[in-house]
């Protein structure tokens, strides 16, 4: 039993290790935060709060979680945080018990506009017994509509509670200020799910929702920002009892304290080389797009220079629709996701219209626009049958060999090794 378990795992890091990982919600991290997850953090429960702990030993993961906080508000420049949830949904869900009763009604992107699930009634939103109203969308320019916005909040006898901003698609920066307008008129708040440009925010290469207004930014912390998979809300002074309260004992017992540290070092991280990252991130997926429109595919919104963030979305309907093309990717060794878009019906959930493509992980392993425009080249190849299957594999198999190790870290790592522990 051992050996199978060993033998799945090493096959999945031998998958990474010569695939190209293009999934926007992933990334990878550095052995320095890695380390943590090995502690004997992981073996024990720091219930409550900082100081008011419901177990005895919680000394040093009180310090620890007091320092997560210290560095998110010197990252984000926010006046509270709270690092507790241990995943982005469990974050969202813990701000709308924050923020709203059951029957209250909210506004958000909807699903095929690029919203996430839990911003719907359908998940977290309706987990809460929340009422779900969508933003009209703009869908030459992939964002919302302000004008058409208004009107619609105008015309609502029920006025949200709570405007919910960011996406899953996430190509453009929302307008944060213009809704904070909005939402205010009302005395609604607006909760801000940065989880997918965590690390460009970090970096200061996407918008800065807390500065623009946001009465809450809910995120998790393993996507553009390269930390462990789990989460932190940072919200206004005035609201962090409510935040907290929601967090704990609303959706967290025990918060995961190996990860949390994790956390923190990716914190220490993203400070020191946080900047450079996120800006080359950016170029990244804009030189990703580019190449792949000059091939010939319909890469969304050509004149906003398609992205601003580290996601690229693609309409291949041309080529089978986005379950095909995300499935014939894979068999050559290219890992993104199919992805639905404005045009699309939810029920065609199972063959979208569109793929969405991710440059964050890659760009931790060294790549720039270069190495941009060849992984172009070989989407190319796979949806044009310019070669066989087999030989593009071999193709990108040698290619990924020369981008194995983690960068924008103290100290640079393998990637996709299976460690031994000692």
């Amino acid at each position: 039993m051992l050996e199978k378990l060993m033998e799945i795992t090493k096959n999945h890091h031998e998958l990474f290790k010569y695939s190209i990982p293009l999934i926007a919600s992933e990334n990878v991290t550095s052995y320095a935060v890695r380390r943590f997850y090995l502690s004997d953090f992981g073996h024990r429960y720091a219930e409550g709060w900082i100081g008011k702990r419901f177990y005895q030993g919680c000394k040093y993961m009180d310090e620890l979680e007091a320092f997560a906080v210290e560095l998110t508000k010197k990252l984000f420049g926010c006046e509270h945080a709270n690092v507790q949830p241990i995943s982005g949904v469990t974050a969202n869900l813990a701000a709308f018990f924050a923020l709203t009763n059951p029957g209250d009604t909210i506004i958000s992107v909807s699903v095929p506009d690029g919203g996430h699930i839990s911003h719907d009634r359908f998940s977290a939103a309706g987990v809460r017994g929340l009422k779900v109203e969508h933003y009209p969308f703009d869908v030459d320019n992939m964002n919302i509509d302000v004008d058409a916005t208004k009107r619609k909040v105008e015309k609502m006898d029920e006025k949200p509670k709570v405007f919910v901003l960011g996406a899953s698609l996430f190509l453009f920066p929302h307008p944060v200020k213009e809704l904070v307008e909005v939402a205010h008129e009302v005395g609604a708040r607006v909760m801000y799910d940065g989880s997918h440009v965590l690390g460009l925010i970090a970096g200061k290469e996407f918008q800065d929702p807390i500065k623009e207004g946001a009465d809450v930014v809910t995120a998790s912390t393993h996507k553009t920002f390269p930390g462990p998979q789990r989460a932190v809300i940072m919200c206004k002074k005035e609201l962090a009892k409510k935040i907290d309260h929601g967090v704990f004992p609303g959706v967290v017992s025990n918060h995961h304290i190996h990860s949390l540290a994790g956390y923190a070092m990716a914190c220490i991280e993203m400070l020191e080389f946080g900047r450079d990252y996120a800006r080359q991130i950016v170029r990244n997926a804009k030189a990703l797009a580019e190449e792949l429109y000059n091939l010939g595919y319909n890469v969304l919104c050509p004149h906003l220079e398609f992205t601003k963030s580290h996601q690229v979305a693609v309409d291949v309907s041309d080529f089978g629709g986005g379950d095909y093309v995300a499935k014939k990717l894979e068999s050559c060794g290219i890992i993104l996701n199919k992805n639905l878009l404005p045009w699309d019906d939810v029920k065609n959930a199972d063959n979208p219209s569109g793929i969405r493509i991710g440059v964050q992980e890659v760009t931790r392993l060294g790549m720039k626009e270069d190495e941009m425009r060849e992984i172009a080249r070989f989407i190319d190849m796979a949806l044009k049958d310019k070669k066989p299957i087999k030989d593009i594999k071999n193709e990108i198999k040698e290619f990924k060999s020369n981008f194995l190790t983690v960068k924008y870290t103290f100290e640079e790592c393998p990637a996709y090794e299976f460690p031994k522990v000692v």
